[in-house]
């Protein structure tokens, strides 16, 4: 396993080493503990509460969601088919970061993973059909927790790609409440957002 931390801190890409012969690709996604486990490389654990699978048609861009810290949701995403830009927002008010965004493409082929601390925004687009996304989750899911931004808010200025994996052009498809999320200077003066505290992530 190699760890890569992202731009936005708190947010890690992990990148496994793929074992393939005549049969097919063996891999460790996740791996704990060890000189190359995930808290030993990112100093945290990951408490499994829920684990989610979602499959998109090309073109669908799911968030940018996060939930009230505490507990917050941490998550940790990979795509065992098909391929999303997966991108992660720094929602954390008071952050250095704040408003920051980092992505990682996320496919069948590479087959990383990326990392997501309680407090971070999360989101992503598939750039190909039926690309399925499955992730790790350290808390359950509470609707009334749960908050997002506007992918599209030019405040934070996301680069989400024109194009599929095919060269063919994406029509963005987004869910009526990711249409109508606040941009995050809005969700910021509703006090919607997460605090940041100092030394943690």
């Amino acid at each position: 396993m190699e760890y890569r931390e992202l731009k936005v801190p708190g947010a890690w890409e992990i990148t496994p080493r793929q074992f393939g012969d005549h049969r097919g690709v063996f891999l460790e996604w996740f791996k704990e503990p060890g000189p190359t486990g995930f808290s030993s490389a990112t100093g945290r654990t990951l408490d499994l509460q829920q684990a989610n699978c979602s499959v998109s048609a090309a073109g669908v861009l799911r968030g940018i969601h996060f939930a009230d810290v505490p507990p917050g949701q941490a998550k940790y995403v990979t795509c065992v088919k098909g391929a999303v830009l997966d991108v992660v927002v720094d929602v954390r008010a008071g952050s250095p970061t704040f408003g920051q965004w980092d992505a990682v493409l996320l496919d069948d082929a590479d087959r990383r993973a990326v990392f997501v601390s309680e407090g971070l925004g999360h989101g992503f687009l598939a750039l190909e059909d039926d690309s399925t996304v499955i992730y790790l989750c350290s808390s359950g899911y509470a609707p009334e927790r749960e908050h997002e931004v506007s992918p599209l808010d030019p405040g934070i200025g996301i680069d989400w790609p024109v194009v599929g994996r095919d060269g063919r052009p994406l029509q963005w498809t987004l869910s009526d409440k990711d249409l109508a999320a606040p941009a995050l200077r809005q969700a910021l003066d509703a006090g919607l957002l997460p605090r940041y505290r100092e030394g943690t992530d």
